[in-house]
């Protein structure tokens, strides 16, 4: 009976991995056909303001996150319907308070800008609001286990954008014009999470959320933004020292690794709700589970990898075109970093469904203050190639960090279930 249970728990999670993969791809695949989309209609330099807003948006996705649906996922992930209605209700109103806050800065930025660039982020600010709901969502449902409804909810994106696209070409043209299409067709998306969801977002309940959650969100907003902005320290550090070719080359092995992104970023919707599942009902299991969680994704970057260093040059070429020739002598480094980085994703998904938020913002300040400095290190000495060894080094090294803490983090986890228990 207890087998039959366990492979009957075993699926469910599978289940649910699933759908996160699933969403990621709908996701990622959005995302790559509107760039290509706009890029392809406005031309380099309106592309490059459409860009602006785009990491505009990215900035303050993960602010949103480290808030909003980070303390979610950590703390009320199998938990009751009841418990998680409630939950989502405020999460889901400080989220679209996060929006409205964000989109006032992005209108004023706009208004004092001016020009095409200032009417970017006007339109930002219009749209980012219901933007951030959407994003909400997506997590909500994963916190609940309903993968599925997070997976349709993209989809809905995904269909609106095709005709508000469409409209955008042939009415303006303009990149205000498809960043409001982009935008509104998000909204369809958000609004159609409520009706999933039963759950109307209360923003009245932001400042409750906030202080409730506050030893998790502050250090996951921190954690947050130093991983993004790491990556883009770096890339402008390489760009001064070695030439934007240099920056293009990295970004070509890492465009390469692609597929196993979406892989990284659809697991990572649901390995914090798995982990907190994992231990609130085997936590014997939950080290182990850790482990095979990190050692399965940096199995696949490997082989992902190891592919990509068989592959024709002809084919390579017809694929990036003249950037193959620099980015294919970066495949070996950047494999190795990317699949350190998989590796350490079952630590830090340990440290989230821990709720050890100190501890995880310390692993991820360490290892992003490695990735910045080891990768301009080796960008000084030996240029792009250089930045791609020295950023593997810093990843691989930093995977003690992040094991370490977890240790830690499981002995306090234990020594204070003990206390509680005496008490009671």
């Amino acid at each position: 009976m207890r087998s039959l249970l366990r492979s009957q728990a075993v699926r469910a999670m599978a289940g649910r991995l699933s759908w996160g993969l699933g969403d990621q791809a709908v996701s990622s695949i959005t995302n790559f056909v509107v760039g290509l989309y706009v890029a392809r209609s406005l031309g380099t330099f309106a592309f490059g303001m459409f860009s602006l807003a785009w990491v505009s948006y990215g900035v303050v996705l993960n602010l949103s996150r480290g808030l909003t649906t980070d303390p979610l996922m950590v703390r009320f992930s199998g938990v009751s319907t009841e418990s998680w209605r409630a939950a989502t209700k405020r999460a889901t109103g400080t989220a679209l308070t996060a929006g409205v806050v964000s989109g006032l800065i992005s209108v004023a930025a706009g208004l004092i800008v001016g020009d095409s660039t200032g009417g970017a982020f006007i339109a930002l600010g219009f749209v980012i609001p219901t933007l951030l709901l959407q994003d909400a969502w997506r997590f909500a449902f994963f916190a609940a286990g309903h993968g599925k409804k997070a997976f349709l909810n993209d989809v809905v994106w995904g269909i609106a954008l095709i005709p508000a696209l469409f409209i955008a070409h042939h009415t303006s043209d303009t990149v205000v014009a498809f960043i409001l299409a982009w935008g509104l067709s998000g909204a369809v998306a958000a609004g159609f999470g409520c009706l999933q969801s039963g759950v109307r977002p209360d923003p009245r309940g932001t400042l409750d959320w906030i202080k409730a959650h506050r030893d998790l969100g502050a250090r996951y907003v921190i954690e947050n933004v130093s991983n993004s902005g790491s990556s883009q320290l770096r890339m402008y550090g390489l760009g001064a020292i070695a030439g934007i070719a240099s920056v293009g080359a990295v970004r070509g092995a890492e465009l390469l690794l692609g597929p196993f992104f979406a892989l990284l970023m659809g697991l990572s919707l649901v390995t914090v709700a798995e982990s907190a599942r994992v231990l609130q009902r085997a936590p014997h299991r939950f080290r182990k589970f850790c482990a095979v969680l990190g050692a399965g994704q940096a199995a696949a970057a490997l082989f992902w990898g190891l592919a990509l260093l068989l592959v024709p040059h002809d084919a390579g070429r017809f694929v990036l075109g003249d950037v193959w020739d620099h980015a294919s002598k970066l495949i070996l480094p950047v494999t190795i970093g990317i699949a350190a980085a998989g590796f350490n994703t079952g630590a830090a998904a340990g440290l989230r469904a821990l709720g050890a938020a100190k501890r995880s913002l310390r692993a991820q300040l360490i290892n992003s203050a490695g990735y910045v400095g080891f990768g301009l290190i080796g960008a000084f000495l030996a240029g792009a190639s250089g930045s791609a060894w020295g950023v593997a080094l810093a990843i691989t090294s930093g995977s003690a960090v992040w094991w370490l803490q977890l240790h830690i983090a499981l002995k306090e986890h234990k020594t204070s279930e003990k206390e509680e228990m005496r008490t009671s």
